[in-house]
């Protein structure tokens, strides 16, 4: 196919720019036609007669056209959020500008990219001499950067016999970010969001911690922090407040393997633990500890070195929203010599990862001894839905006492390759997909709470 071909046949799939006849053309085509038809049965109809009734239609409908709307003088605009969460609903504004003499029938379509859902095309009338605002929503599922370049309008005649339609460049640069969801829920309420879960924010322990303020006592409250001072001077009894010491060390790895690219229902391993990597970063930075985070796979492919602050969260994440699976397998080794090079001070090592892949990692544990001498090491995983529930779901046949059989065998093998690993001191676990986040957070809170770092 030649360029001029491609150029027509591009206006013809609702590109750049192109006049097209309408369903009402085509219908009024259609019965002119068949009423010649039915009329030759019963008269003589000559042809110039039928040759001169075709083109004084033809010649209406281009007086019909002559009268559409100027292209020139048309305007569209587009508003739309440059962040984007993975897999929730925006709405996205588009404004059309008419400043002509004549309402008009629009019908929109924008070219956001096909990974997002497309409730296109719409249609609407925008009145003579003002300005419409049409929304749409939109799902993004898929993170990383796109650009979304033009809007496309087609709008008919005043009779509505013709179309014409065109594209405006309207550049826009969208960034899909992980769901920060989880993320938002802990910063309103930390306890209210691990409650929800089944989860406490334990009690620190007694002795440990900074100095936070002086409050009245309640019941349940240590007798041995009463503040005598302020008791006998306001005539009620006041307690100390203590709080888990800030300014420590977290570090966040996060497994971008091939084994991180198993679906779950919603996502994959990666975008759950990315989600989980965020909410635990916000609960440290929110506390006043320095955060610092790694993604890796068969090499480092993004490393955010430590740092305090509620805005160094938008760092973290404007570094890592894009990490995407590589189909490749972990190198675990190259990770942790390279953490400790860049990772000098003592801190809690939280590595998201496929615990049973790690468990077969024979090389890694060398170098995890070395890390151990120095840092506290935790690793968290997605459990495996299908494995557990197969492990469990009673059978009535052979093939399904095999299945199950299978199922236990390799949950059995797991626990006992977990064990091995926790001897050295190297504590792992797997959560559900939905209870990620919230047991992560739950771990770094009881670490800070009982100052084991």
């Amino acid at each position: 196919m030649n360029k001029s071909l491609k150029n027509l046949w591009g206006r013809f799939l609702f590109r750049d720019k192109g006049i097209l006849p309408t369903t009402r053309l085509v219908l009024l085509l259609s019965f002119i036609s068949l009423s010649f038809i039915v009329l030759s049965f019963f008269v003589t109809i000559s042809w110039p007669v039928v040759l001169l009734i075709n083109v004084f239609f033809f010649l209406f409908s281009l007086v019909d056209l002559v009268l559409t709307p100027s292209k020139k003088r048309l305007r569209m605009t587009r508003s739309i959020p440059g962040d984007l969460e993975r897999g929730l609903e925006y709405p996205v504004h588009i404004v059309v500008e008419n400043p002509t003499e004549h309402d008009m029938k629009a019908e929109i379509k924008d070219g956001i990219p096909q990974s997002f859902s497309r409730p296109f095309p719409f249609t609407g009338i925008v009145e003579k001499n003002s300005r419409k605002q049409f929304t749409y929503y939109t799902t993004a599922p898929v993170r990383g950067e796109y650009q979304v370049l033009k809007l496309y309008l087609r709008y008919q005649s005043r009779i509505g016999l013709w179309q014409k339609q065109m594209a405006f460049d309207e550049k826009d640069t969208i960034k899909v970010i992980p769901d920060m969801t989880e993320t938002k829920q802990y910063l309103e309420n930390a306890q209210k969001f691990l409650l929800h879960e089944g989860v406490t924010i334990r009690k620190q322990k007694s002795g440990v911690g900074e100095f936070s303020k002086i409050r009245s006592y309640v019941v349940g409250d240590d007798p041995r922090k009463i503040n005598w001072r302020q008791t006998a001077k306001l005539q009620e009894v006041m307690t100390n407040e203590y709080e888990p010491e800030h300014g420590k060390y977290i570090t966040i790895l996060i497994d971008c393997g091939r084994m991180m690219g198993a679906e779950l229902k919603k996502g994959n391993r990666l975008e759950r633990s990315l989600e989980a990597a965020l909410t635990v970063a916000a609960a440290a930075l929110q506390k006043g500890d320095y955060v610092a985070v790694l993604a890796f796979s068969k090499s480092v492919k993004a490393y955010i070195p430590p740092a305090k602050g509620m805005a160094h969260l938008q760092t973290i994440l404007k570094t890592i929203y894009n990490v995407q699976v590589d189909a490749a397998e972990s190198n675990y080794a190259e990770v942790f010599q390279y953490l400790q090079l860049v990772q000098k001070k003592r801190s809690l090592i939280l590595l998201f990862s496929d615990v049973k892949t790690f468990l077969h990692e024979e090389s890694a544990l060398v170098y995890l001894k070395r890390v151990r001498q120095r840092h506290l090491f935790f690793m968290i995983g997605v459990e495996d839905e299908i494995l557990r529930k197969r492990a469990a779901n009673p059978v009535t046949s052979l093939e399904e006492t095999m299945i199950k059989g299978v199922a236990q065998q390799q949950l059995l093998t797991k626990k006992r390759e977990k064990a091995k690993w926790e001897k050295q001191g190297l504590l792992m676990i797997e959560a559900r997909e939905e209870r990620l986040a919230t047991t992560a957070v739950s771990h770094y809170i009881d670490t800070m709470n009982r100052g084991l770092l």
